[in-house]
């Protein structure tokens, strides 16, 4: 098995867990500061891995080029506008839908993906993708009668046009975060992703922080009372992050992206069990439908 694809599963697996724990804080902190304590809360984390890895891995630290820091600021922006619209999906339809319209992704990361960086796709991938894409659809219009108008009017809704933004923004971020890390001089994947991570949170921490002061200061406040959950959302955000980006160092976005489809079927459990949310007969097709999507992936 390729490195990529256990690493994968692994982030998936951990921002899904982030997202909810930010669904749980959404109601005491507000969009903005559910959003914040992933940055945050996550820089002193990454700056530590780093650390770990040159001090007791004996990598060196590489070089940052100025085309880095461009590509890394282009990320780490998008990354912040599409976690805000996801988190305020969250407040609009349940925690399963809200998650499903942001997995348009993988497409869209295909194909800022060739257009950024000439990357391609074999038919057989694309296949794999677009069947993934059709259970995210029909988990979008599981809440609607099953009708071609009724798929139309879902999609034009506010939710799915929010959600399906917030899945281009993320697929920018993903390219722009596989470009600064490949602009590194090495010494491997490791480190590259490691310190792109590292680079990445601190700037978001900053530009958010100053957002917040000048907006709404009373929001740090609350930020900082809810240290414990919050600091539980940063760790996972960060260790996750880091999977994400060792992995789009390995392997092109769209790869990564769609296995990162995996993270529903996490969603799906946390939704049944953890905000007791009902799942009908439509949203575990959808579900099924990913998972295929997923196995045509890694196997086709």
């Amino acid at each position: 098995m390729e490195l990529w694809i256990p690493i994968t599963i692994a982030a998936a697996f951990l921002q899904n867990l982030r997202s909810a724990l930010q669904k749980h804080l959404q109601g005491s902190l507000g969009t903005r500061g559910a959003s914040f304590v992933r940055f945050g809360y996550g820089f002193p984390v990454a700056v530590l891995y780093v650390a770990g890895l040159h001090l007791f891995g004996g990598f060196r630290l590489p070089q940052p080029t100025l085309g880095f820091a461009v590509w890394s600021i282009i990320g780490g922006l998008a990354q912040i506008y599409a976690t805000i619209m996801l988190v305020y999906l969250f407040s609009l339809r349940n925690f399963t839908v809200g998650t499903a319209y942001s997995k348009t992704e993988p497409m869209q990361a295909a194909l800022f993906g060739l257009v950024i960086l000439g990357e391609r796709l074999s038919l057989g991938t694309l296949v794999a993708i677009l069947i993934g894409i059709v259970g995210v659809m029909t988990i979008s219009v599981a809440r609607s009668p099953l009708t071609f108008s009724g798929l139309f009017r879902s999609l034009a809704t506010r939710t799915a046009l929010i959600g399906i933004a917030s899945g281009a923004v993320f697929g920018i971020s993903a390219v722009a975060y596989r470009s600064a890390s490949l602009s590194l001089d090495g010494p491997n994947a490791v480190m590259q992703a490691g310190f792109t991570l590292a680079f990445v949170t601190g700037f978001q921490t900053l530009f958010m922080l100053f957002w917040m002061l000048a907006t709404d200061r009373s929001e740090i406040g609350k930020v900082i009372r809810s240290w414990r959950t919050s600091a539980l959302v940063g760790l996972a955000g960060v260790v996750g992050s880091a999977g994400w980006f060792t992995a789009m160092t390995l392997q092109q976005v769209a790869y990564v992206r769609a296995l990162g489809q995996i993270e529903l079927v996490f969603t799906f459990m946390a939704s049944v069990f953890l905000f007791h949310e009902k799942i009908n007969r439509l949203e575990v097709l959808g579900c099924l439908l990913i998972v295929a999507g997923i196995l045509g992936l890694l196997f086709l």
